[in-house]
């Protein structure tokens, strides 16, 4: 009697490899959160910065090159076959998780400042390549958006600033006040020009008079027509908005003195001071801004008192942590009791004309 055959063991089937690239950005995802949360590991190896910042580079060019590669061989006829895609797909995967690796080598004592940096940078080469994946799923071959990809993804452009990122935490918190400076800037200037033009809402009201020729003047007040109440200042408005420019000018002045006292005295090796001086100062830029929306009206001045308030309470922070530290070798040095004198002028002011919504409450 012949023997049976013997059973052959059952090959796996390999999905589609469109449908194996939208499982990779799925998987690139779920990278995410523990990066975003991730502790440095524990080791009781020396850290060399020499070799880590040759190993974060040479991360990032790997990753670079493999969506180089896949973005390729997805541009054009025929797809790759189920085992090429694959091997692709494992490629990308396994590029992606080295860099995350080295990222984790960077211990908290580099600093704080520092590793956010790092790690923020890590988040955008991650997320780029999920999004890679979904432009290659979702365009079709051969179309003109795939030639536009290699230029303009935003996994290569993640990739390019990592040789840009800091090399040690005192860089690395002159990198953020700077961010902070320009940030704060920017709001003051805007006030100024809207102060400037007594027209906090540039060419809405053109636009409304517009409209106005095709609507009967029953729709003035109503849905989409702001009427002048809400449009422009009063002068009490205006009266108020002076200390709260001066306030805001005063906290670019903070910023700017602490980047200097950084710049000038900070020490590499003082991570700690480094780290706090940097938290203080990241809350500044978000205080102005909530300060800046509650000056455009229709104002609540009550609104105006408590932003300007709570922008006082990080200025005056930052300034004694600023005092506190060593970045500040002469704590009697007179730049700061002048910022907090400066700061609490405009406050009093600002107290002054509010104090009857005050009252009213």
């Amino acid at each position: 009697m012949a023997n049976a055959a013997a059973p052959t063991a059952a090959v796996p089937t390999l999905a589609p490899p469109l449908e194996q690239i939208r499982h990779l950005a799925e998987e690139l995802r779920l990278l995410i959160p523990a990066v975003r949360v991730g502790e440095a590991l524990e080791t009781t190896k020396e850290f060399n910065p020499e070799t880590f910042w040759r190993r974060l580079n040479e991360a990032a060019v790997n990753v670079s090159r493999e969506a180089t590669t896949l973005t390729e061989v997805f541009s054009h006829l025929p797809l790759p076959s189920p085992q090429e895609t694959q091997r692709f797909c494992e490629q990308v995967h396994a590029a992606i998780k080295a860099m995350i690796a080295v990222y984790y080598s960077l211990p908290k004592n580099q600093g704080i400042t520092l590793r956010k940096l790092v790690r923020s940078t890590t988040l955008d080469i991650v997320d780029g390549m999920a999004q890679l994946m979904d432009a290659l799923f979702m365009t079709p071959t051969q179309s003109s958006e795939n030639n536009d990809l290699i230029s303009y993804n935003s996994v290569w452009t993640a990739c390019q600033q990592v040789p840009q990122i800091p090399r040690d935490n005192k860089a690395a918190a002159l990198s953020m006040l700077t961010k902070n400076v320009d940030f704060v800037k920017d709001a003051h200037e805007e006030m100024e020009q809207a102060v400037e033009e007594c027209d906090p809402y540039c060419g809405l009201l053109n636009d409304t008079e517009d409209n106005s020729d095709n609507h009967g003047d029953e729709e003035d007040d109503g849905l989409g027509y702001p009427n002048n109440r809400d449009l422009y200042w009063s002068e009490e408005d205006q009266e108020l908005i002076i200390p709260c420019l001066a306030l805001v000018r005063a906290s670019k002045a903070c910023l700017k003195k602490i980047r200097i006292s950084v710049a000038e005295n900070g020490k590499k090796d003082q991570v700690a001071q480094l780290d706090d001086i940097v938290d203080i100062s990241d809350e500044i830029s978000p205080s102005v801004d909530d300060l800046a929306l509650s000056i455009y009206p229709p104002m609540c001045h009550l609104t105006v008192r408590i932003n300007s308030a709570k922008l006082v309470s990080v200025l005056k922070k930052a300034l004694e942590i600023t005092k506190a530290s060593h970045v500040t070798p002469q704590p009697e040095d007179s730049w700061i009791p002048l910022l907090i004198n400066a700061v609490d002028h405009c406050m009093n002011r600002i107290k002054e004309l509010t104090q009857n919504e005050l009252e009213l409450c």
